[in-house]
């Protein structure tokens, strides 16, 4: 009855929306009329401001009763997005408010079912639902373009009666701390007689993270710069502290900072704002009174000297070169980032110094080649109360620690008495421009979280967002004072003695001193244990055990209806024509001002043995000069499975840029210069970007663990997938590791140009613009002639196309003749101490009747019955299965302290589905979970594109490949069946 009266309320208060929104359509200039000191449902409006940058009016207001915050950011823009952020300043490394923000989203007082944040992902269509812990708060968001959506979720039906009772009155209970946080349990529950372990979602997901040198690299060098409050500790939880929390220390720590007192409220979208107002003091803040969080974080005392300091970490088997795997950086402590223009200035400051092959610091560190390339620390950093800025290298040796430290002396030297030139800052005013005018479809969270940070610590929100004035502002200062920048240089640098040299070297034990340090912290935990905490522990493992295998009653859990979603796909018209015989397809978009290049050169007549170099060729084509970065211009490989036959496909690279419409012959002049004479002489260049390259594919390997494992997996079941495996996968891992090592780079120098006339061939491409209306007329005339810029360039051209499809022609497609799927099981021992487990049946392509179904499945095997295996059983981060447009039926897992275990959870999903153990509300709520990928938002840049591009589980039955990256396993090395490498 209740639920039925708010609904009534809310009629009656669109129905009056409607009426004023009569008046005017605009949510920009709705929010200009709120005024200063206006009462709205219990919050007092602060400040009204237009933002033209952006194209959205902020609205500051604070609540009457409890002091909480609110900014809402009004812009025509339907994917509208909420959120809820506290300062969490935790003083140890247990992760507790990483670990509440886990376990809040596990049930709460309306919510009671278990893990009902789960559940939700499948009863909504949602365009973003997550949560986040940082350093210094935890931000819950959440964004839809469903009209009805967002009302049920912003009302008594979904959201706040979700997300709001969520982080307010969650139920907090001790069973789901044991599953989200860290548990004691026998190794196998129902048998006292195994081993106890620890086991936890964050306990392993931490695990997993600290697998990253650089993520640990990175964590070290904040808790060394700023040792003094929060952030000398971990925030997601270091993973031999994670067990000292208690159940009542982490709802002591929920009582204390989630607190409408510390919270902060964002909205953003063409939604009314009174009337999440209402529902967030109806159902949330009028149940609070003011308190004064004790959760501010004091300034850092500045150092009277510069310290140095030295950690280790784990040695990288696929390093460009094993001789050289340390890492050096000098972080220095900056200003406070509620100083807006200051953390503007600065974060200009160091795009200057280090972005881009002309910068300052790149030719000073990269270009000799000491290290494989900038750590991935360097740059400005203003996610802490005060920012810091890090400048060094990864992958040097350990003998070259002095030159560093004396190259980045002489650079901050240099750059004082030099300065900068005046094209370098003008071509970063310009990306800063496009980074305005360029519409995502994200922006609500991107502005959620480009705020975050300064607002946490009580900076004004609104004055980011005014980038113009800021621009403005600094070319006054750089007028009035040409030296400004090196001003700064010298105050923030030259002269600063909060200092930190931060170095890193692997130790060959350092997997063996982690395994013994959590053992020993395992053995103190047990030894004191009487044979009554014994029992207590097997029986709660039990309890743990049987509520993970119980089916959830979720009808608390209100959801839409499949009748909800719009049953048309919204069209999108495009025009289509030639240039200089080439097909073109124009798209008129509301682009802001902006022209979006896209062009698909098809590499078919590609030699089988160079098809490995394409990936690397694409990075040599697009680091050329700075005006690479100003049209941000890509060139990448692309590999589009045929729509009807798992054994066809089409393979190609895009070609992407965008940029002002003022600049858009100078755009495509550049792209005439890099088809014409593309610069593939230069070895020196050539050894640099290979370095640089080997080594973010090696460092990317423990973050996206995941995807390796399911492009292995596929490699042997499609021609598709074993080209994506040698674009993307361990392949290409191992293949640049093996030409980072080489002395001679001469033999690959004389591959490139006879990739590029494959590759940038005006007889194999197809083309699209978005543009104005208002534009297209002179972009066409710029398409033709950059056509006929390349085409005259050729020494001979055959003709082309004469007419243009809206699908790929039949000769555009490639097909493998001795290509034979076959069953293969691969094992990457790698030293990380999780797992990436995936397996692969090959399926039917889109086009089969049956792969609509076989989506729905993926969805709903993933939510009922793999995400409770892997997760909830199994402690992995996350688990689950998808169809791919390639025709594949994935199964993975992500951050897993299993590996055959989860195999075995694969095979029950398949059981799951033969049994038919699911009902109609299951399979509808798979249907919202796909159609709120198909119906996501598409931004004016990628309009049309799609144009341009374009049950077979039974186990032994169908040809399927399995691929696991993970620590040493005895069992599968014994194991003939598998590959180990």
């Amino acid at each position: 009855d209740a639920m039925c009266g708010d609904l009534s309320h809310l009629r009656i208060l669109r129905e009056k929306e409607r009426a004023r929104d009569s008046l005017t359509n605009s949510a920009v200039e709705r929010a200009l009329q709120y005024t200063v000191g206006q009462k709205i449902q219990g919050f007092t409006v602060k400040q009204v401001t237009a933002v033209p940058d952006l194209f959205l009016t902020a609205v500051k207001l604070s609540h009457d009763a409890t002091g909480a915050q609110y900014l809402h950011a009004a812009r025509d823009d339907s994917n509208n997005l909420f959120s809820v952020q506290f300062r969490t300043t935790p003083m140890d490394s247990t992760g507790v408010p990483h670990i509440l923000e886990h376990t809040v989203l596990c049930g709460s007082q309306r919510f009671p079912c278990r893990d009902p944040f789960f559940k939700m992902l499948n009863r909504s269509l949602s365009t973003f639902m997550n949560a986040f812990t940082a350093s210094d708060y935890t931000m819950y968001p959440f964004s839809t373009q469903n009209a009805k959506d967002f009302q049920n979720l912003l009302s008594t039906v979904i959201f706040f009666f979700f997300y709001l009772d969520a982080v307010f009155f969650p139920c907090l209970r001790e069973l789901d701390f044991w599953q989200e946080g860290w548990r004691l349990e026998h190794e196998t529950p129902t048998d006292p007689s195994s081993r106890l372990v620890f086991k936890g979602v964050v306990f392993n997901e931490m695990k997993g993270v600290f697998s990253d040198n650089e993520r640990l690299y990175a964590q070290h060098l904040q808790n060394k710069l700023l040792p003094d409050h929060t952030y000398s500790v971990v925030s997601g939880g270091e993973p031999l502290a994670i067990p000292d929390l208690t159940w009542e220390q982490l709802k002591h720590f929920h009582a204390t900072h989630y607190h409408p007192s510390n919270a902060r409220f964002f909205t953003y979208g063409d939604l009314p704002l009174e009337q999440h107002l209402q529902q967030i003091e109806e159902e949330a803040l009028s149940k609070f009174e003011r308190t004064e969080p004790n959760t501010a974080v004091p300034p850092q005392t500045h150092w009277d000297k510069p310290r140095l300091d030295h950690v280790t970490c784990r040695p990288d088997a696929l390093a460009p070169d094993p001789m050289k795997q340390n890492t050096l950086c000098m972080s220095y402590l900056l200003g406070d980032i509620t100083d807006t223009f200051e953390a503007f200035i600065l974060s200009l400051l160091s795009s200057l110094m280090i972005s881009g092959p002309n910068s300052p610091f790149y030719k000073a560190l990269i270009e000799p080649e000491i290290g494989s390339d900038f750590s991935s620390s360097v740059g400005f950093d203003g996610s802490t109360r005060q920012a810091s800025f890090t400048i060094g290298l990864q992958g040097m040796a350990e003998d070259d620690t002095e030159t560093v430290k004396h190259i980045i002396a002489q650079s901050i030297d240099d750059i004082i008495a030099t300065g900068f030139e005046e094209e370098q800052i003008e071509a970063l005013l310009h990306k800063i421009e496009i980074q305005m005018k360029h519409q995502s479809t994200s922006f609500g969270l991107a502005l959620a979280s480009y705020i975050a940070s300064c607002w946490n610590h009580d900076g004004d929100p609104v004055q980011l967002l005014k980038i113009s004035q800021n621009v403005s502002r600094f070319r006054q200062c750089l007028k009035e004072n040409p030296r400004y920048l090196q001003d700064k240089v010298q105050h923030y640098f030259k002269d600063n003695t909060h200092r930190l040299t931060l170095t890193m070297s692997p130790d060959e034990s350092f997997l063996e001193k982690q395994a013994e340090a959590e053992e020993q912290k395992l053995h103190q935990k047990i030894q004191n244990l009487s044979d009554a905490d014994h029992k207590d522990i097997y029986e709660k493992g039990l309890q743990l055990l049987a509520a993970q295998s119980t089916a959830q009653d979720a009808s608390c859990l209100p959801a839409l209806k499949v009748s909800d979603i719009e049953p048309i796909i919204p069209y999108t018209p495009v025009q289509l024509g030639t240039a200089g015989g080439v097909p073109v397809q124009y798209c008129e978009q509301p682009t802001n001002g902006m022209v979006y290049f896209r062009a698909m050169c098809n590499l078919n007549s590609l030699p089988e043995d160079l098809k490995i170099y394409v990936p690397l060729i694409c990075s040599v084509i697009t680091n050329v000069c700075v005006y690479i970065y100003i049209y941000m211009m890509s060139v990448s490989p692309q590999i589009i499975p045929d729509t009807d036959d798992l054994d066809l496909y089409e393979q190609g690279i895009i070609l992407s840029s965008s940029c002002l419409e003022r600049n858009l012959p100078d755009m495509f002049q550049l792209w005439s210069d890099i088809f014409n004479s593309p610069r593939f002489d230069d070895e020196q260049r050539l050894r640099v970007l290979v370095m640089m390259s080997a080594q973010e594919l090696s460092n990317g390997i423990s973050y996206s663990g995941h995807m390796y494992a399911m492009t292995r997996a596929a490699r042997s079941l499609t021609p598709t997938a074993d080209l994506q495996e040698a674009f993307s996968g361990m392949d290409q891992v191992k293949f640049m590791k093996r030409i980072a090592e080489m002395t001679d780079l001469t033999s690959v120098l004389r591959k490139l140009p006879r990739i590029k006339r494959h590759l940038l061939n005006p007889e194999n491409m197809r083309c699209a613009v978005n543009a104005t209306p208002q534009k297209m007329s002179e972009a066409a005339g710029e398409v033709e002639r950059f056509i006929g810029n390349i085409a005259a360039n050729r020494k001979e051209r055959k003709p082309v196309r004469p007419t243009v499809r809206s699908h790929r022609s039949p000769s555009s497609s490639c097909q493998e003749p001795h290509f034979k799927p076959c069953q293969m099981k691969t094992y990457f021992q790698l030293p990380f101490n999780v797992n990436f487990v995936s397996e692969c049946v090959r399926a039917v392509p889109f086009t089969h009747a049956d792969y609509a179904s076989l989506c729905i499945l993926a969805r709903m095997m993933t939510a009922k019955f793999l995400h409770g295996e892997i997760r909830e059983k199994g402690g992995a981060y996350g688990g689950g299965a998808r169809m791919g447009g390639g025709g594949l039926f994935s199964f993975y897992s992500y951050r897993d302290p299993n590996s055959t275990q989860t195999l075995s959870a694969f095979r029950g999903g398949v059981e799951w589905a033969r049994a038919g153990k699911f009902t109609q509300q299951d399979i509808d709520e798979a249907k919202l979970s796909v159609f709120s990928a198909v119906d996501a938002p598409v931004a004016p840049s990628d309009k049309g594109h799609d144009i341009l591009a374009h049950l077979y589980l039974g186990v032994g039955q169908q040809t399927c490949g399995v691929a696991i990256l993970g620590p040493e396993n005895e069992s599968i090395r014994k194991d003939p069946s598998w590959v180990v490498k």
